[in-house]
């Protein structure tokens, strides 16, 4: 079992900054992918961005990139997730998400504001 516990969400104006923080603990060295999903209301949970622990690569969704920015901190079994210049279109509950060979893991959400 894996649990994760997210952090850093709030209420931001439109432009700010917000880093989410994701901090995993129990079976973690079965752990080989790392995300960020969100969820706006009446929306579908969408992938944010992902990193790949096998071999670093990280990918974005074209919404996001050059903007957000996921990063890893092994030592703290914690994945970051960088936001900057949000815009209200941010607006979500952002979900942290790991995955092993055989079982998918989730967060309980934390949710970020964007103020117009």
């Amino acid at each position: 079992q894996v649990q994760l516990v997210e952090s850093g969400g709030g209420l931001v104006q439109a432009g700010g900054s917000l880093r989410l923080s994701c901090a995993a603990s129990g079976s973690i060295v079965s752990i080989n992918y790392m995300g960020w999903y969100r969820q706006a209301p009446g929306k579908q949970r969408e992938l944010v961005a992902e990193a790949i622990t096998s071999d670093g690569t990280t990918n974005y969704a074209d919404s996001v990139k050059g903007r957000f920015t996921v990063s890893r901190d092994n030592a703290k079994n914690t994945v970051y997730l960088q936001m900057n210049s949000l815009k209200p279109e941010d607006t979500a509950v952002y979900y942290c998400c790991a995955g092993s060979r055989f079982n998918v893991y989730w967060g309980q959400g934390t949710q970020v504001t964007v103020s117009s």
